[in-house]
């Protein structure tokens, strides 16, 4: 039996971050059998994706490939674009996972649980259990936040979905839809119907007068094809589409300094899932390690620097004597010169920080400005400091900034 996966769309500096942590160690943690193919969606350009898709093909064993959509789709319709490339192995099961979310991403145990034919109680095997072409991650929240995102009503023994509404302006359910998807190959036929049915009415002579200012407003192409409103909401009650609650944490990527809040999440699971994958030390031999911290194989960290909680360190990185670093990511190729400090911050690849320079914020994940933000190859000279700032790439620093973006 083939498995494959397939994720949607990419973003900025933080959120690209937070993504690799999705693929590196949520698919790195455990042997995911008869996976075979893991698609990166979106509309950046392929050679962004180039270096990365090599390396962590490499690094997995499985084949990556980054799909540059040529136009906008929908959440459904950039799948259906790429139906042949994603189903060339024939998977029985495709899996969905936006980008702008932050979980667990049980794959590895649903698969086992799956394969091992062991008694349904997972998000897979309740999709196995109970047929349709599909089963929702979906998770419990306040009643004051649902209205952000879909909410929707299951049956409370089957798990059948009754009903799906995306950010409904009266109250419809504490459970939301996480953005995480099982389907069968049979969502393809789904998707094509629609954009039949779409096509179809591009006739208004068989339309009525509501019909068709109804479908003039929309003016959808036949080829855009949304999941939620196009495929979850007409298919709900039709015992098509089913839920899996999950109990574990969930957090969607609205701001950049949700990443840093994903980044955490994502350490402190490693404590229960991947204890092996954290760095430790005394300042001994090795940096004092505070909480959870990440350290790439391949970085080079001082062994007077002092580093975490939650910290993630990317590869190449270069941290020197006596630096301090508090809820960051840090990501491929960056030097922290002697005595810097960063905190609650991300810095962009490539970008060096001087001798007794903070890059700092107040790490509100979702204000503004809550989180400091360092592009690709930004330089900080020595002795500046930036706070709550946002820098665009290959600029240079030599004076402190606070609240600012800098273009």
């Amino acid at each position: 039996m083939g498995s494959s996966e397939e994720e949607s769309g990419c973003c900025h500096y933080g959120r690209w971050a937070d993504q690799r942590y999705e693929i590196d160690f949520d698919f790195n943690n455990k042997s995911i059998p008869n996976l075979t193919q893991i698609f990166l969606i979106g509309f950046y350009e392929e050679r962004e994706f180039a270096l990365y898709v090599s390396s962590i093909s490499n690094e997995l064993k499985v084949p990556v490939r980054y799909l540059k959509e040529d136009k906008p789709h929908g959440s459904a319709g950039g799948l259906y674009n790429f139906r042949d490339l994603i189903m060339e192995d024939s998977p029985s099961h495709v899996f969905l996972l936006n980008c702008d979310v932050c979980c667990s991403f049980p794959l590895p145990e649903m698969l086992e649980i799956l394969i091992a034919a062991l008694l349904p109680s997972t998000f897979v095997d309740a999709h196995r259990r109970y047929g349709g072409i599909g089963t929702i991650l979906v998770i419990k929240v306040s009643a004051e936040s649902a209205s952000q995102f879909g909410e929707l009503v299951a049956d409370p023994v089957t798990n059948e979905l009754l009903h799906y509404t995306e950010k409904p302006e009266t109250f419809v359910s504490d459970r939301i839809n996480c953005g995480v998807y099982i389907f069968t190959p049979d969502i393809f036929t789904a998707i094509q119907g629609v954009s039949a049915q779409r096509k179809d009415r591009a006739n208004l002579r068989r339309m009525s007068s509501f019909e068709a200012l109804q479908y003039t407003t929309r003016s959808l192409p036949s080829d855009f094809v949304r999941l939620d409103q196009d495929i979850l909401s007409p298919l709900a009650g039709k015992k098509q589409l089913y839920t899996y609650e999950s109990m574990d944490f969930w957090e969607q990527i609205k701001t950049p300094g949700m990443s840093l809040k994903c980044s955490a999440l994502y350490l402190a699971q490693f404590r229960f899932t991947s204890p092996h994958l954290l760095a430790s030390g005394d300042g001994t031999k090795s940096a004092s390690i505070v909480g959870d911290v990440y350290i790439h194989p391949s970085a080079k960290v001082h062994p007077t620097a002092k580093i975490g909680p939650d910290v993630s360190i990317s590869a190449n990185a270069r941290i020197g004597p006596g630096v301090r670093l508090i809820n960051c990511i840090i990501l491929d190729d960056v030097e922290i010169k002697e005595n810097g400090i960063v905190i609650h911050a991300i810095v962009g690849w490539k970008s060096s920080i001087g001798r007794w320079s903070r890059v700092q914020a107040g790490g509100d994940p979702n204000a503004k400005l809550g989180v400091t933000i360092l592009g690709e190859a930004v330089t900080v000279e020595d002795e500046v400091v930036v706070v709550n700032s946002i820098v665009l790439p290959n600029k240079t620093l030599n004076m402190s900034v606070q609240e600012e973006i800098i273009l």
